[in-house]
């Protein structure tokens, strides 16, 4: 008896109302009645919101000027007060004649962030790590000076954007290699070094950061020897730094804790040493799972650089503050907003450029596991 067999049907076509735009469309926004209300909806607000800030931010704002006067409308941007005052907000209280050494640190680091965005074939590892190496050691030359018969700028000068970058550079760098060694201490099987480790990473996440910087700025002179010669900026400097460090270690302890206990129990029956267990197995796979928190915790980071307006810095924001306090600015409040518009799309731009660096580490570190 032989089989039957059933009639082949050719596919058929998708309905056209699931195909190219429309069916995009349906599908995304207006699959139900219930969707396609609350599309409606969200398509009015932003709209509106949308055409606001249009006139607001373009049509109607006000772009060059010298003072408040040249912004009397209240319902428009005053991008004159930017425009203005903006070699202040790049360059902070750094003398102008000496610009051009900003400019070539900022062209540095550009090129530092460019050596880690792209590929160069063989030549990316070595180029990044000279760029790691060189970056820091010119950017001190010539920012500060004193060598190489460049003249000598106090840290004090630094201020706006200037000052910002700078203190979340070294409080990232710094905090970074410290938590690193923190999270291992605490993570020691020898009892001594984890308790200190421990008691050390407690203890600077549970005092408020403004408390440790007020320390140091005041009290580190008291506690080391010739400590009043050591610059106030510096001060702020080592204390972003040794704050976060008890921030990373946490975040490095997650990703160690993360890793199998059967690749620590592997690499020790193969005879490995802790140390090349650690530099060669477990440390590569607990940065890598570390990598969301570790940029976060950057983000944080460079956000909370504003905290140095309290004890007199003026960084970005401070410079905001003090130029809307001059004679000149003091207006209608349609002028704070631009100011403060202006500040909250830099610090933006910066933690958006962060986060998006971190999305691309998580998806190679990813493609590199499969």
């Amino acid at each position: 008896m032989e089989p039957i067999l059933a009639p082949f049907k050719m596919p058929q076509p998708a309905p056209y109302q699931s195909k190219g735009l429309l069916g995009w469309l349906r599908i995304n926004f207006f699959s139900s009645w219930f969707n396609s209300l609350i599309t409606l909806v969200l398509i009015y607000i932003i709209f509106n919101l949308a055409n606001f800030l249009i006139h607001w931010a373009f049509i109607n704002a006000v772009w060059f000027g010298d003072s408040a006067k040249s912004c009397p409308d209240i319902n428009a941007a005053c991008w004159a007060f930017v425009t203005d005052r903006w070699r202040l907000f790049v360059y902070g209280l750094y003398p102008s004649e000496l610009y051009w050494r900003v400019n070539i640190v900022y062209a540095l680091a550009a090129l530092t962030i460019i050596s880690f965005l792209y590929s160069y074939g063989r030549w990316t590892k070595y180029f990044r790590i000279t760029m790691i190496i060189i970056f820091p050691i010119t950017a001190y030359i010539f920012l500060v000076g004193d060598a190489f018969d460049l003249k000598y700028v106090a840290p004090e000068e630094f201020g706006g954007l200037l000052l910002t970058l700078v203190i979340a550079s070294i409080a990232i760098l710094g905090s970074i290699p410290l938590g690193l060694i923190l999270a291992l201490g605490r993570t020691s099987d020898l009892k001594v070094i984890s308790k200190v480790c421990t008691y050390f990473i407690e203890f600077w996440r549970g005092v408020p950061h403004i408390v440790i910087i007020v320390m140091f700025v005041a009290l580190l002179p008291i506690f080391i020897p010739d400590g009043a010669g050591i610059d106030v900026v510096v001060r702020a400097f080592i204390a972003f730094a040794a704050f976060n460090s008890a921030y990373m270690a946490e975040v490095f302890r997650g990703g160690l804790q993360s890793i199998p206990i059967g690749q620590f129990e592997a690499s020790r029956a193969i005879g490995m040493s802790y140390w090349k267990m650690m530099g060669y197995i477990i440390l590569p796979q607990a940065i890598r799972n570390s990598i969301p928190a570790l940029m976060n915790t950057c983000i944080m980071i460079f956000k909370e650089t504003t905290i140095v307006m309290l004890i007199g810095f003026s960084d970005l924001l401070g410079i905001i503050q003090i130029s809307l306090e001059s004679s000149d600015w003091i207006g209608p409040p349609h002028i704070f907003s631009s100011a403060y518009t202006f500040a909250a799309l830099i610090y933006f731009i910066f933690t958006f450029g962060m986060s998006k660096y971190s999305r691309r580490l998580e998806n190679r570190s990813n493609i590199e596991q499969q």
